[in-house]
């Protein structure tokens, strides 16, 4: 019987990831976390609507994994501070949540090319919390780090669209290389079958080795 808590599931690998959560049956009860409710029902989902500055989790079910999904684009947030309320700071608090709450596995998705003296402040920021995580205590941590996602988003992100479409005309060629694109529903059956085979301490995934796990 396994509880699992999700935060990010309106976005693209979120909502794959809940959809899969609840059908999967190793999972007996899902707990979504997030600004806004779902347009989801399921005997097994626990909806909270949630404020992840003032993150109250009281009353829910513990979980035995948590899964973070949680992120956004600078020109999206506005500015740099908003985007790292999102993609740090809020990630983090889930995260210490679940972690209190009595998750001792968490996996959360950031992104290929991560570095820390990177140049672009959204790869900067996914070293940042990638490197925060680790200090929470976790004893499994998965660290999924896509490239570029493809799949059908709710808002629109015009130069990603360029490559999007680029990437699938160019598919084949991309293929051999680590930054080629990647489906959300493959990173989120990737991310399903981590959970039922968890990693011992902190283990990073990389997009080609999230290919091969979700069937991509």
């Amino acid at each position: 019987m396994t509880t699992a808590w999700i935060a990010g599931a309106s976005g693209l690998v979120g909502s794959s990831l809940l959809t899969q959560l609840l059908d999967d049956p190793g999972f007996t009860a899902v707990v979504s976390l997030g600004r806004r409710p779902l347009p989801v029902t399921h005997p097994k989902l626990t909806q909270r609507t949630v404020d992840f500055a003032s993150l109250d989790v009281s009353g829910l079910p513990a979980p035995d994994v948590a899964f973070c999904t949680l992120g956004t684009t600078i020109a999206k947030a506005g500015s740099a501070e908003a985007f790292r309320a999102v993609d740090h700071h809020a990630v983090m608090a889930f995260a210490k949540a679940a972690f209190d709450a009595g998750a001792r596995r968490f996996e959360v998705v950031t992104a290929h090319g991560v570095d820390a003296r990177s140049m672009v402040l959204y790869n900067r920021v996914k070293a940042e919390v990638e490197a925060d995580l680790r200090t929470v205590g976790f004893t499994s941590l998965a660290i999924a780090r896509p490239s570029l996602l493809l799949g059908d988003r709710a808002e629109s992100r015009p130069g990603e669209r360029v490559a999007v479409v680029a990437s699938r005309l160019l598919g084949g060629l991309l293929k051999p290389f680590e930054a080629r694109p990647i489906e959300a529903a493959v990173v989120a059956r990737a991310l399903v079958a981590i959970a039922h085979d968890p990693p011992s301490g902190a283990a990073v995934y990389s997009s080609g080795r999230l290919q091969t796990l979700g069937g991509g």
